[in-house]
């Protein structure tokens, strides 16, 4: 990377890209109706996708990625408004399973724009938002990856993750992995 990376934390300006990186983090892409669902979290104060909880990286001054997280005893609070947004738009609700818990600092969405991957800007976000969490007093930082992606599951274990049991999310079996101060 021959351009500065920059890790700082999102303003409510960095919402599209929030709202892309989560679709990013499901397999979808902006043209999927939950976009606009994602777009009002990302531009809400206290909900689970809220730029309040993103980090987000730059290169020469342009955003290239975000990563989203939190205090998994949180989840419930900041999922509150996700409900009737799903409703509204994609005109019915939907079950989401707890993919985290108290007593950990969850790391929910990463996205990376395609032409940005491979140049170590999810690493930097995952070690960046890990350090910051154990700084301010976690001692658990967890995340979920798909039992089929193995590349990021190698790229978590090399951050420190380690694998302590499996989830089921959105239909998709998953690797719960954790990082411990």
């Amino acid at each position: 990377m021959n351009k500065e990376l920059i890790i700082r934390p999102a303003t409510i300006d960095d919402a599209e890209l929030i709202a892309h990186a989560v679709c990013m983090a499901v397999d979808y892409d902006i043209s999927h109706p939950i976009y606009p669902v994602f777009l009002t979290l990302a531009r809400m104060e206290h909900s689970q996708y809220s730029y309040q909880n993103t980090l987000i990286a730059e290169i020469g001054g342009k955003a290239v990625g975000a990563l989203v997280g939190y205090d998994g005893a949180m989840l419930e609070q900041l999922r509150k408004p996700i409900f009737p947004l799903l409703k509204q738009h994609l005109g019915k609700a939907i079950t989401i399973e707890d993919e985290t818990e108290a007593g950990e600092f969850y790391l929910d969405s990463l996205g990376i724009l395609p032409a940005y991957r491979g140049m170590g800007i999810g690493r930097a976000l995952i070690a960046t938002m890990r350090d910051k969490a154990f700084m301010e007093g976690h001692t658990r930082v967890g995340l979920i990856v798909d039992v089929d992606n193995p590349d990021a599951e190698r790229l978590y274990l090399s951050l420190g993750f380690r694998y302590v049991g499996d989830k089921r999310f959105l239909g998709h079996d998953m690797h719960h992995l954790q990082a411990w101060r």
